[in-house]
């Protein structure tokens, strides 16, 4: 997947797109691989980097939903609990099988949360990651020895999807592009383009050069998340808002506040919300906390107050308290609520998504959750088809493997997550001993994977590398801190950039990190 290839594909001016996708999180990409997939001319463009807002912020979950059943919302955990199952056999390099526990305290959760999970189960049917069962005392210590003990009575055990999300985006990308898909980080909407009232393209500038190209398509997606707003005003400035914002805040702490391979599930918190304490890369995250806000950024950053909740909640439920001084890293990510207009709490609106056609042909595509995209961009795709009039072909990707599809990619140890694409980083790896250099002696990271990710992922920046390449920044952001001046050396002796570029992302770096701090 290289940028500058995909680059001549867009400077014949004439050429008309059947598909324009605007937005490169889970669901843009999602609908790049259905629309490329099924023969369709597609063209994919992403304002920043692939998954940099929301898609690359989650609990790193792939999950039915145990919240939604609470809720009573039996058809959102049925599709999301297939989904899941799909995306295991699909992208097992990077979806697996994690337990979690919900420690008991009162004599009726046991039997309360166990009821429920085993529901949890039987919706499941065939997609079913393993059953559900009871926990005694010395069971339930056994497998999180560091759960507060005071009061404990047992707990229930349950199965679930773990995932590395962005590293699930960049190989979506990579498989749209096998698909034929064309695709453009860095690539900005700055306008619609309409003829007789009907929308046929956009107006995009690249970043990097400054360049504007007019995109002829169609149809156009606008699968843009938290921002689906803004272009729908482009389409119409009298457009009434279709998002309610919410954020997500998360934690990241050291490993030894929760050892071992059990996640954590605390069905109610304060604010009705489940909260999670997962083993993810060798460290704990630690969330979510579901707070509306008003302003759509494309970095948010943790409240106070969110960062307060999330540590008084950890140390009701883990023997060690864990305090300011403990978080390595704090992130947040905005969900893109499809609101109705009359809820007051975000924690009560629905996770369900929501296709749009505008008047004059526009498809937005919001709402919905991580595990769901698939599902999402099949939708979002029969829609687009009917508006461009185009020749119905079905969707192909419930069989469709993504990109680094492996059986067995644990036995690329240390390179597991980049699947089948493994052998050949360390065939590249090879070829420089200083490849095979650690970026810092915390992280496993090495310097070859610079590389890599610049000719092969379409990273662009620091920021690229360090925080969805791979996850130092979320994991570490001291520690990511330390390894940037190292990481744009790489980039830019691979790039052909100067010491001026060098230096501002250097600096530029080092004062987004800060915000993790």
């Amino acid at each position: 997947m290289n940028r500058d290839q995909m680059l001549t594909r867009i400077k014949d001016s004439s050429r008309v797109w059947d598909c324009i996708i605007v937005g490169g999180g889970a669901t843009g990409l999602g609908c790049a691989i259905d629309a490329a997939s099924r023969g369709y001319q597609t063209l994919l463009v992403e304002q920043r980097d692939f998954a940099q807002g929301t898609s690359s912020r989650s609990t790193k979950l792939i999950h039915g939903g145990v919240r939604y059943l609470q809720q009573g919302n039996f058809s959102l955990v049925l599709e999301a609990l297939k989904e899941r199952g799909l995306l295991l056999r699909n992208a097992p390099h990077l979806v697996s099988n994690l337990s979690f526990i919900v420690p008991a305290y009162g004599w009726w959760e046991g039997p309360f949360y166990g009821i429920g999970l085993k529901l949890y189960d039987a919706l499941a049917g065939k997609y079913g990651f393993g059953p559900s069962k009871m926990l005694s005392k010395k069971d339930t210590l056994q497998r999180i020895p560091t759960v507060e003990t005071k009061g404990l009575r047992g707990g229930v055990i349950y199965h679930d999807g773990q995932f590395d999300d962005a590293r699930l985006a960049i190989n979506m990308a990579e498989t749209a592009g096998e698909q034929g898909a064309t695709m453009l980080n860095y690539m900005q909407v700055n306008s619609l383009i309409k003829d007789r009232d009907h929308i046929s393209g956009v107006v995009a500038q690249d970043l990097e050069t400054k360049a504007d190209y007019e995109l002829r398509a169609r149809v156009v997606i606008n699968a843009t998340g938290v921002f689906a707003d803004a272009i729908r005003r482009m389409d119409d400035p009298q457009s009434r808002a279709m998002i309610k914002p919410s954020q997500g805040a998360h934690i990241v702490l050291d490993k030894s506040f929760l050892p071992g391979d059990c996640a954590i599930m605390v069905p109610r918190t304060a604010d009705g919300r489940v909260l999670f304490a997962i083993p993810w890369h060798n460290y704990v995250i630690v969330g979510t906390t579901d707070t509306p806000i008003d302003d759509t950024v494309l970095e948010p950053l943790p409240l106070p107050r969110e960062i307060d909740f999330l540590l008084a909640h950890a140390a009701r439920y883990l023997a060690k308290d864990p305090t300011r001084d403990d978080v390595l890293s704090a992130f947040a990510g905005l969900r893109p609520l499809v609101s109705s207009g009359g809820e007051e709490k975000t924690a009560a609106i629905s996770r369900e998504h929501a296709v749009q056609v505008s008047h004059s042909g526009l498809v937005t595509i919001t709402g919905g959750k991580w595990t769901t995209y698939r599902k999402m961009a099949e939708d979002t795709l029969s829609h687009a088809v009917a508006v461009a009039q185009l020749e119905e072909r079905p969707s192909i990707t419930r069989e469709l493997h993504i990109h680094g599809f492996h059986k067995n990619p644990g036995e690329f140890g240390m390179f597991a997550i980049y699947g089948s694409d493994a052998p050949a980083l360390q065939d590249l790896i090879r070829e420089d001993k200083a490849y095979g250099k650690p970026l810092h002696p915390r992280m496993t990271t090495v310097a070859g994977e610079v590389i890599w990710a610049v000719r092969h992922e379409m990273a662009r920046t620091v920021e690229d590398f360090l925080s969805r390449r791979t996850r130092a920044l979320v994991l570490d952001a001291r520690v990511s801190m330390e390894m940037a001046p190292q990481v744009a050396e790489l980039m830019a002796r691979e790039l052909g950039r100067n010491k001026t570029w060098k230096d501002h992302q250097i600096s530029a770096y080092k004062k987004l990190a800060q915000g993790y701090l």
